[in-house]
């Protein structure tokens, strides 16, 4: 096999990340479409994302078990078919049962396929390169909000909410058959994990680990909390046009997507927690803005655009910096583990939130304010962890020493 550039290597990767975001983020959008064509309540909807990410939750705690025993190429491949058989099937449903059956398969399946992605960027891309790398990889969230959802929902228009289902299937059926021919294999983590085989719990005994998950989990519990909610908040409350809400989304979407590879170039000369705090506080003044004070006359699009940077400024350093934390051999194993994280402190954030609000009688959202407030002190918490994640990794990466029990964190990376 010829061999492949890093760059092409980092292409692939984001694609596969495109197609698997946009697996998960099409659904929600289309489910007025899912409730009337299979005959089941609007509000059973939320049941499609909460099946998704209890599946990925899952399999990524399974996942850290033994995914570190394969050719990362192969185990990626895997992970794909399976993603889409159950994104096909998501189009074969005939009820609400069989819907939230495939939903589960695809998430069963996309969970360990992010992981490994972010596995094989880490496994190709030295440390003071990453950022950038993390940075055009998870551009794919950005190029999924602009493009992908969008064309979905004018898919379901056209040809009826089953299309876009099969389009992304076919989509990823072509990024699977993508890695399989340009990867190249990926086994140099596999001796060390025969010599220091996964073991229940290790994660738990490395405070570097801890404190990433723990990070992790304070990142995606405060987004979650908010995210489900913009929408209806800015309608219901504050007044903004309903058919406009694409072009707020798309132009957010547009501006993520520029900003994503210059943050991850902030991320290699600067480090990773110090872009995190400016992500910080940006979003801490766009949550006091809009949600906490709310005054009247506020410009939405620039305040929502601020909002989408704001999180690639937090996103982008996590992934980058927490790259680092795992040897090779333990690297999609960690990845794994980090996917459930995410996956349970999202849905802890979602509920945490739906408890605090109430709709009133004129469909304002009340409780906002409240939900905004938990958000913006649990954003205040990463930056500080991530100076302390920094400070280890740079002393472990410097003294040659890895998670309890693994090989040593200087193993020459797998080619």
């Amino acid at each position: 096999m010829r061999p492949v550039s890093v760059s092409a290597v980092i292409f692939l990767i984001g694609a596969i990340q495109a197609v698997n975001v946009l697996d998960f983020m099409m659904v929600m959008p289309m489910g007025p479409w899912f409730a009337e064509g299979l005959g089941f309540p609007l509000s059973h909807v939320a049941w499609l994302g909460g099946s998704y990410t209890a599946a990925a939750a899952v399999s990524g705690f399974l996942g850290a078990f033994f995914l570190d025993r394969f050719d990362r190429r192969k185990a990626l491949a895997v992970a794909l078919a399976g993603l889409v058989l159950g994104t096909a099937a998501g189009g074969l449903a005939v009820d609400l049962g069989t819907l939230l059956a495939a939903r589960m398969v695809a998430g069963a399946f996309g969970g360990p396929a992010t992981s490994l992605a972010l596995s094989v960027i880490a496994d190709v891309v030295p440390p003071e390169r990453r950022g950038r790398a993390v940075g055009a990889v998870m551009s794919a969230f950005s190029v999924a909000s602009v493009f992908g959802v969008p064309a979905g929902l004018k898919l379901a228009q056209l040809g009826g909410w089953r299309l876009p289902f099969f389009a992304v299937a076919g989509l990823a059926a072509v990024v699977a058959l993508g890695a399989v021919l340009l990867l190249p294999p990926m086994r140099g983590h596999i001796a060390a994990t025969r010599e220091h085989p996964p073991r229940r719990g290790r994660f738990a005994g490395d405070p570097l680990a801890r404190l990433s998950l723990v990070t992790t989990a304070t990142i995606f519990a405060a987004n979650f909390s908010v995210i489900p909610n913009i929408a209806g908040f800015l309608q219901a409350n504050l007044g903004y046009p309903a058919d406009r809400m694409d072009v707020l989304y798309g132009v957010g979407g547009a501006f993520s997507f520029v900003t994503m590879s210059l943050v991850g170039r902030a991320v290699d000369r600067v480090g990773a927690p110090a872009v995190a705090t400016v992500g910080a506080a940006l979003y801490v003044g766009v949550m006091s803005a809009v949600f906490i004070w709310a005054p009247p006359g506020l410009p939405i699009l620039p305040l929502f655009v601020t909002l989408m940077v704001a999180q690639s400024l937090r996103m982008v350093p996590l992934n980058a910096l927490t790259s680092r934390v795992p040897a090779p051999a333990d690297r999609a194993g960690f990845m794994s583990t980090q996917s459930a994280v995410q996956h349970i402190a999202s849905s802890i954030g979602a509920f945490l939130s739906a408890g605090f609000l109430v709709e009133a009688p004129d469909g304002r959202l009340v409780g906002m304010d409240r939900v905004a407030t938990i958000a913006t002190v649990l954003c205040l918490l990463p930056p500080l962890l991530m100076f302390r994640i920094q400070r280890g990794v740079v002393a472990r990466e410097g003294g040659g020493r890895s998670l309890p029990g693994a090989p040593p964190a200087s193993a020459p990376p797998a080619q």
